[in-house]
């Protein structure tokens, strides 16, 4: 195996190099823990929850569900805010009549 920093060959098993000293981990370890919070950020601002939900997708699948529910019921809040406002607002209306 060849170091992908400076090329030279080192050890199949070796997690560093010995020669450049960059490690050879091609996979780092990823921390997903879901998180509250990122939940509430993406209620708080859906198309932030949205755009965590597409990029972590792949690399941390609990936190951007988290992210991605936030924002799925963030919206779902508002549409159902403004159907019950028009429906108020046509119940207004007819009873004006």
């Amino acid at each position: 195996m060849f170091c992908k920093n400076c090329g030279k060959e080192i050890d199949d098993k070796a997690s560093v190099c010995i020669h450049c000293g960059v490690s050879t981990n091609l996979n780092p370890t990823v921390v997903d823990n879901g998180g509250f919070a990122w939940g509430l950020l993406g209620c708080c601002v859906p198309v932030v929850g949205l755009v965590l939900f597409l990029v972590w997708k792949d690399t941390k699948p609990r936190t951007s569900k988290a992210a991605g529910i936030g924002a799925l019921v963030s919206v779902i809040c508002i549409i159902v805010f403004y159907v019950l406002m028009f429906m108020l607002g046509a119940a207004g209306a007819m009873s004006g009549l």
